[in-house]
Protein backbone atom coordinates (compact mmCIF):
# COMPACT_ATOMS: atom_id res chain seq x y z
CA UNK A 1 0.00 0.00 0.00
CA UNK A 2 2.70 2.53 1.24
CA UNK A 3 4.64 1.34 -2.62
CA UNK A 4 1.36 2.20 -4.06
CA UNK A 5 0.52 5.69 -2.32
CA UNK A 6 4.60 6.30 -2.94
CA UNK A 7 4.03 5.74 -7.01
CA UNK A 8 0.70 7.76 -6.60
CA UNK A 9 2.46 10.38 -5.30
CA UNK A 10 5.40 10.50 -8.10
CA UNK A 11 2.76 10.41 -11.13
CA UNK A 12 1.19 13.69 -9.47
CA UNK A 13 4.58 15.24 -9.09
CA UNK A 14 5.36 14.67 -13.14
CA UNK A 15 2.22 15.90 -13.93
CA UNK A 16 2.33 19.29 -11.67
CA UNK A 17 4.85 19.75 -13.38
CA UNK A 18 4.05 19.27 -16.92
CA UNK A 19 1.20 21.52 -15.65
CA UNK A 20 3.54 24.52 -14.35
CA UNK A 21 5.57 24.74 -17.70
CA UNK A 22 2.52 24.55 -19.47
CA UNK A 23 1.75 28.35 -18.18
CA UNK A 24 5.29 29.23 -19.51
CA UNK A 25 3.62 29.86 -23.08
CA UNK A 26 6.42 29.60 -26.05
CA UNK A 27 7.14 32.79 -27.81
CA UNK A 28 4.59 33.91 -30.34
CA UNK A 29 5.16 31.76 -33.80
CA UNK A 30 4.96 33.37 -36.99
CA UNK A 31 1.39 32.48 -38.75
CA UNK A 32 -0.53 31.81 -35.33
CA UNK A 33 0.32 34.50 -33.02
CA UNK A 34 -1.78 36.60 -31.36
CA UNK A 35 -1.87 40.12 -30.29
CA UNK A 36 -1.94 39.29 -26.73
CA UNK A 37 0.94 36.25 -27.55
CA UNK A 38 2.46 39.59 -29.10
CA UNK A 39 1.99 41.66 -25.67
CA UNK A 40 3.42 38.68 -23.54
CA UNK A 41 6.70 39.98 -24.79
CA UNK A 42 6.71 43.78 -23.92
CA UNK A 43 8.06 45.06 -21.04
CA UNK A 44 5.86 45.85 -17.77
CA UNK A 45 7.56 49.24 -17.81
CA UNK A 46 6.19 50.40 -21.38
CA UNK A 47 4.38 54.01 -21.15
CA UNK A 48 2.81 53.04 -24.54
CA UNK A 49 1.77 50.21 -27.32
CA UNK A 50 1.04 50.09 -30.67
CA UNK A 51 -0.12 47.12 -32.37
CA UNK A 52 -0.17 46.48 -35.70
CA UNK A 53 -1.80 43.52 -37.10
CA UNK A 54 0.74 43.85 -40.71
CA UNK A 55 -0.63 40.76 -42.18
CA UNK A 56 -4.26 41.50 -42.21
CA UNK A 57 -4.00 45.57 -43.15
CA UNK A 58 -1.50 43.76 -46.40
CA UNK A 59 -4.16 41.58 -47.05
CA UNK A 60 -6.34 44.17 -48.04
CA UNK A 61 -7.33 45.36 -51.40
CA UNK A 62 -6.64 49.12 -51.11
CA UNK A 63 -3.30 47.61 -49.63
CA UNK A 64 -2.09 45.13 -52.27
CA UNK A 65 -3.22 48.57 -55.15
CA UNK A 66 -0.92 50.93 -52.87
CA UNK A 67 1.44 48.59 -53.78
CA UNK A 68 1.29 47.84 -57.18
CA UNK A 69 0.39 51.47 -57.98
CA UNK A 70 3.62 52.74 -55.74
CA UNK A 71 7.04 54.10 -57.66
CA UNK A 72 9.22 52.02 -55.57
CA UNK A 73 7.38 48.95 -56.54
CA UNK A 74 10.71 47.58 -58.02
CA UNK A 75 12.73 48.00 -54.76
CA UNK A 76 9.77 46.13 -53.15
CA UNK A 77 10.71 43.28 -55.57
CA UNK A 78 14.30 43.40 -54.98
CA UNK A 79 13.57 43.49 -51.31
CA UNK A 80 11.92 40.30 -51.82
CA UNK A 81 14.39 38.61 -53.87
CA UNK A 82 17.67 38.98 -51.23
CA UNK A 83 15.74 38.64 -48.65
CA UNK A 84 13.44 35.71 -49.33
CA UNK A 85 10.84 38.27 -46.74
CA UNK A 86 7.51 38.96 -48.95
CA UNK A 87 6.52 41.70 -46.78
CA UNK A 88 2.46 40.95 -47.66
CA UNK A 89 2.94 37.21 -46.48
CA UNK A 90 5.44 36.69 -44.55
CA UNK A 91 5.20 39.98 -41.61
CA UNK A 92 2.06 38.96 -39.32
CA UNK A 93 2.53 41.55 -36.19
CA UNK A 94 4.41 44.78 -35.90
CA UNK A 95 4.39 45.64 -31.80
CA UNK A 96 5.76 48.82 -30.75
CA UNK A 97 6.27 49.69 -27.09
CA UNK A 98 7.11 52.96 -25.83
CA UNK A 99 9.27 52.94 -22.69
CA UNK A 100 10.26 56.55 -22.08
CA UNK A 101 8.06 60.10 -22.54
CA UNK A 102 8.87 62.02 -25.57
CA UNK A 103 12.11 64.21 -24.83
CA UNK A 104 13.01 66.83 -27.55
CA UNK A 105 11.19 65.10 -29.93
CA UNK A 106 12.26 61.59 -29.25
CA UNK A 107 10.81 58.47 -27.88
CA UNK A 108 12.56 55.73 -26.86
CA UNK A 109 11.29 52.18 -27.09
CA UNK A 110 11.66 49.66 -29.44
CA UNK A 111 9.39 47.28 -32.44
CA UNK A 112 8.90 43.55 -31.86
CA UNK A 113 8.20 42.28 -35.32
CA UNK A 114 6.39 38.87 -35.82
CA UNK A 115 7.51 37.22 -39.13
CA UNK A 116 8.88 34.26 -40.83
CA UNK A 117 12.48 34.90 -42.07
CA UNK A 118 16.00 33.56 -43.18
CA UNK A 119 18.12 35.06 -40.60
CA UNK A 120 21.31 34.70 -42.48
CA UNK A 121 19.84 36.43 -45.50
CA UNK A 122 18.16 39.22 -43.65
CA UNK A 123 21.74 39.91 -41.46
CA UNK A 124 23.37 39.71 -44.97
CA UNK A 125 20.88 42.51 -46.67
CA UNK A 126 21.79 44.93 -43.45
CA UNK A 127 25.16 44.63 -43.57
CA UNK A 128 25.01 45.40 -47.37
CA UNK A 129 23.46 48.86 -46.11
CA UNK A 130 24.97 49.40 -43.30
CA UNK A 131 28.05 48.28 -43.33
CA UNK A 132 30.32 47.42 -40.18
CA UNK A 133 27.82 46.01 -37.82
CA UNK A 134 28.57 45.41 -33.89
CA UNK A 135 27.87 42.65 -31.94
CA UNK A 136 27.43 42.42 -28.20
CA UNK A 137 26.03 38.84 -26.52
CA UNK A 138 23.06 39.56 -23.88
CA UNK A 139 21.98 36.12 -22.24
CA UNK A 140 23.13 33.84 -24.98
CA UNK A 141 21.39 36.25 -27.89
CA UNK A 142 23.48 38.76 -29.64
CA UNK A 143 22.61 42.29 -30.01
CA UNK A 144 23.59 43.69 -33.36
CA UNK A 145 24.05 47.41 -33.87
CA UNK A 146 24.83 49.72 -36.79
CA UNK A 147 27.56 52.32 -36.49
CA UNK A 148 25.76 54.66 -38.78
CA UNK A 149 22.47 54.54 -36.59
CA UNK A 150 22.18 56.67 -33.70
CA UNK A 151 20.87 54.99 -30.23
CA UNK A 152 17.51 53.92 -31.55
CA UNK A 153 19.49 51.13 -33.97
CA UNK A 154 20.24 48.04 -32.13
CA UNK A 155 18.71 45.04 -33.28
CA UNK A 156 18.22 41.23 -32.04
CA UNK A 157 16.85 38.04 -33.46
CA UNK A 158 14.83 36.90 -30.46
CA UNK A 159 14.17 33.40 -32.28
CA UNK A 160 12.86 32.14 -35.96
CA UNK A 161 9.52 33.93 -35.58
CA UNK A 162 10.59 37.00 -33.79
CA UNK A 163 13.03 40.24 -33.58
CA UNK A 164 12.96 43.59 -31.82
CA UNK A 165 14.50 46.08 -32.74
CA UNK A 166 15.06 49.74 -30.87
CA UNK A 167 17.76 51.24 -28.58
CA UNK A 168 19.61 49.50 -26.15
CA UNK A 169 17.65 49.56 -23.19
CA UNK A 170 14.37 48.09 -24.51
CA UNK A 171 15.72 45.48 -26.85
CA UNK A 172 17.47 44.16 -23.73
CA UNK A 173 14.49 44.63 -21.69
CA UNK A 174 12.54 42.45 -24.20
CA UNK A 175 15.02 39.78 -24.20
CA UNK A 176 14.64 39.51 -20.15
CA UNK A 177 11.12 39.47 -20.86
CA UNK A 178 11.26 36.57 -23.18
CA UNK A 179 13.47 34.91 -21.15
CA UNK A 180 11.32 35.43 -17.77
CA UNK A 181 13.59 37.70 -15.96
CA UNK A 182 11.21 40.30 -16.02
CA UNK A 183 7.28 40.71 -16.32
CA UNK A 184 5.42 41.81 -19.02
CA UNK A 185 3.12 44.08 -19.65
CA UNK A 186 -0.17 42.42 -18.11
CA UNK A 187 1.38 43.03 -14.84
CA UNK A 188 1.13 47.06 -16.08
CA UNK A 189 -2.07 47.53 -14.53
CA UNK A 190 -2.88 51.31 -15.72
CA UNK A 191 -1.82 50.49 -19.12
CA UNK A 192 -3.45 46.89 -18.78
CA UNK A 193 -6.45 48.86 -18.34
CA UNK A 194 -6.21 51.46 -21.00
CA UNK A 195 -5.66 48.87 -23.58
CA UNK A 196 -9.23 47.15 -22.38
CA UNK A 197 -10.81 50.62 -23.68
CA UNK A 198 -10.00 50.35 -27.19
CA UNK A 199 -10.95 48.26 -30.19
CA UNK A 200 -8.32 45.50 -30.04
CA UNK A 201 -9.92 43.87 -33.10
CA UNK A 202 -8.82 46.64 -35.63
CA UNK A 203 -6.03 46.48 -37.72
CA UNK A 204 -3.88 49.10 -35.74
CA UNK A 205 -4.51 50.29 -32.20
CA UNK A 206 -2.75 51.79 -28.99
CA UNK A 207 -3.02 53.25 -26.04
CA UNK A 208 -0.55 55.28 -24.12
CA UNK A 209 -0.09 56.45 -20.60
CA UNK A 210 0.60 60.48 -21.03
CA UNK A 211 2.69 61.60 -18.03
CA UNK A 212 1.82 65.44 -16.10
CA UNK A 213 5.49 66.49 -16.91
CA UNK A 214 4.71 65.58 -20.86
CA UNK A 215 1.39 67.65 -21.01
CA UNK A 216 2.90 70.50 -19.40
CA UNK A 217 5.82 70.80 -22.14
CA UNK A 218 3.18 71.08 -24.76
CA UNK A 219 0.47 73.34 -23.13
CA UNK A 220 3.64 75.72 -22.55
CA UNK A 221 4.88 76.22 -26.26
CA UNK A 222 1.06 77.16 -26.97
CA UNK A 223 -1.31 78.49 -24.30
CA UNK A 224 -4.46 77.50 -26.47
CA UNK A 225 -3.62 74.06 -25.06
CA UNK A 226 -4.19 74.86 -21.93
CA UNK A 227 -7.25 72.60 -21.04
CA UNK A 228 -5.04 69.96 -22.81
CA UNK A 229 -3.47 69.67 -19.36
CA UNK A 230 -5.97 67.74 -17.60
CA UNK A 231 -5.30 64.61 -20.04
CA UNK A 232 -3.81 61.72 -18.96
CA UNK A 233 -3.76 58.85 -21.18
CA UNK A 234 -5.23 58.37 -24.91
CA UNK A 235 -6.36 55.27 -27.59
CA UNK A 236 -6.55 55.11 -31.03
CA UNK A 237 -7.25 52.79 -33.54
CA UNK A 238 -7.65 52.51 -37.64
CA UNK A 239 -9.51 49.88 -38.93
CA UNK A 240 -11.10 48.72 -42.54
CA UNK A 241 -14.33 47.25 -43.11
CA UNK A 242 -16.70 46.94 -46.02
CA UNK A 243 -14.60 49.68 -48.25
CA UNK A 244 -14.36 51.87 -45.44
CA UNK A 245 -11.38 53.62 -43.37
CA UNK A 246 -12.39 54.40 -39.60
CA UNK A 247 -10.30 56.17 -37.16
CA UNK A 248 -10.95 56.34 -34.03
CA UNK A 249 -8.88 58.87 -31.06
CA UNK A 250 -9.89 59.34 -27.35
CA UNK A 251 -7.90 61.35 -25.34
CA UNK A 252 -8.86 60.47 -21.22
CA UNK A 253 -9.14 63.28 -18.78
CA UNK A 254 -11.36 63.43 -15.55
CA UNK A 255 -12.46 66.92 -15.93
CA UNK A 256 -15.71 67.26 -17.38
CA UNK A 257 -15.61 70.87 -18.43
CA UNK A 258 -12.30 70.98 -19.67
CA UNK A 259 -13.61 67.86 -22.06
CA UNK A 260 -16.40 69.86 -23.39
CA UNK A 261 -13.83 72.98 -23.95
CA UNK A 262 -11.21 70.70 -26.13
CA UNK A 263 -14.39 69.46 -28.18
CA UNK A 264 -15.92 72.73 -28.93
CA UNK A 265 -12.32 74.00 -29.98
CA UNK A 266 -11.38 71.14 -32.46
CA UNK A 267 -15.55 71.94 -33.30
CA UNK A 268 -14.09 74.77 -34.23
CA UNK A 269 -11.02 73.90 -36.52
CA UNK A 270 -13.28 71.78 -37.83
CA UNK A 271 -15.90 74.35 -39.12
CA UNK A 272 -12.82 76.22 -40.55
CA UNK A 273 -12.06 73.23 -42.37
CA UNK A 274 -15.17 72.54 -43.76
CA UNK A 275 -15.30 76.28 -45.50
CA UNK A 276 -12.69 75.08 -47.82
CA UNK A 277 -16.02 72.74 -49.35
CA UNK A 278 -17.00 75.59 -51.80
CA UNK A 279 -14.30 75.50 -53.59
CA UNK A 280 -13.13 71.28 -53.14
CA UNK A 281 -16.31 69.56 -52.20
CA UNK A 282 -14.38 66.46 -51.41
CA UNK A 283 -12.29 68.44 -48.99
CA UNK A 284 -16.12 69.31 -47.28
CA UNK A 285 -17.10 66.13 -47.76
CA UNK A 286 -14.03 64.47 -45.45
CA UNK A 287 -14.44 66.95 -42.98
CA UNK A 288 -18.24 66.24 -42.72
CA UNK A 289 -17.29 62.72 -41.60
CA UNK A 290 -15.80 63.53 -39.06
CA UNK A 291 -17.43 63.45 -35.55
CA UNK A 292 -15.90 65.32 -32.24
CA UNK A 293 -17.67 64.59 -28.74
CA UNK A 294 -16.77 64.75 -25.10
CA UNK A 295 -17.90 62.56 -22.26
CA UNK A 296 -17.29 62.57 -18.10
CA UNK A 297 -13.70 61.27 -19.43
CA UNK A 298 -12.74 61.74 -22.55
CA UNK A 299 -12.92 63.55 -25.54
CA UNK A 300 -13.57 61.10 -28.79
CA UNK A 301 -12.73 61.99 -32.66
CA UNK A 302 -14.11 59.62 -34.86
CA UNK A 303 -14.26 59.31 -38.35
CA UNK A 304 -15.63 56.57 -41.20
CA UNK A 305 -14.22 57.70 -44.73
CA UNK A 306 -15.12 55.31 -47.73
CA UNK A 307 -12.38 54.47 -49.73
CA UNK A 308 -14.52 55.65 -53.01
CA UNK A 309 -13.61 59.18 -51.42
CA UNK A 310 -9.88 58.55 -50.87
CA UNK A 311 -9.26 57.91 -54.26
CA UNK A 312 -10.94 61.11 -55.36
CA UNK A 313 -9.07 63.10 -53.10
CA UNK A 314 -5.77 61.23 -54.33
CA UNK A 315 -7.06 62.19 -57.81
CA UNK A 316 -7.35 65.74 -56.36
CA UNK A 317 -4.11 66.12 -55.57
CA UNK A 318 -2.34 63.91 -58.47
CA UNK A 319 -4.71 66.91 -60.63
CA UNK A 320 -3.24 69.85 -58.34
CA UNK A 321 0.41 68.34 -58.73
CA UNK A 322 -0.04 67.69 -62.40
CA UNK A 323 -1.47 71.09 -63.00
CA UNK A 324 1.78 73.25 -60.69
CA UNK A 325 4.01 71.03 -62.82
Amino acid sequence: MKKLAAISIIFALIFLSFVSCGKKAPAPKAGSASADDMLSLVPVDAKGIIMIDFHRAMSTEIASKAIQEDKNYQKYQEFINKTGIDPQKDIYFVTVAVTEAMEKGKTKGGAIVNLKYNKDDLLSLITQQEGEIAEEDYNGLTIYSSKKEDEGGYFSFLDESNAVVGDIATVKSVIDVLQKKKDNVFKNQALSSLMDKTNKEAMLWGAFIISPQAMDKVTSQNPMLSNLKSVNAATLYFDYQDKNIMVEIKVMSSDETKNQQIADLLNGIKAMGGMAAAKKPEIGELVNKIEISSAPDHVKVYASIPEELINRLKEMKAEEEKTSN
